[in-house]
């Protein structure tokens, strides 16, 4: 399986979760330079609704940010 693990070169949203009584995990990377990570249910979601709110689709439908 590829490595989905977000990069500069390749910037995006990457989750996972193995079980269901594992934690998520989440990285983000957006192609303006921000990055993060979260480990948890709760701030995995987080981590989503502010790359969503903020980055990778808020900077294509706003042009350049």
């Amino acid at each position: 399986m590829a490595d989905l693990t977000p990069t500069p070169d390749r910037p995006g949203l990457h989750v996972s979760k193995p079980s269901p009584s594992a934690p998520a995990r989440g990285s983000a990377v957006c192609h303006c330079g921000a990055r993060a990570t979260a480990t948890g249910d709760v701030q995995v979601k987080a981590l989503v609704g502010g790359y969503t709110a903020n980055h990778g689709p808020a900077h294509q439908k706003e042009g350049r940010k």
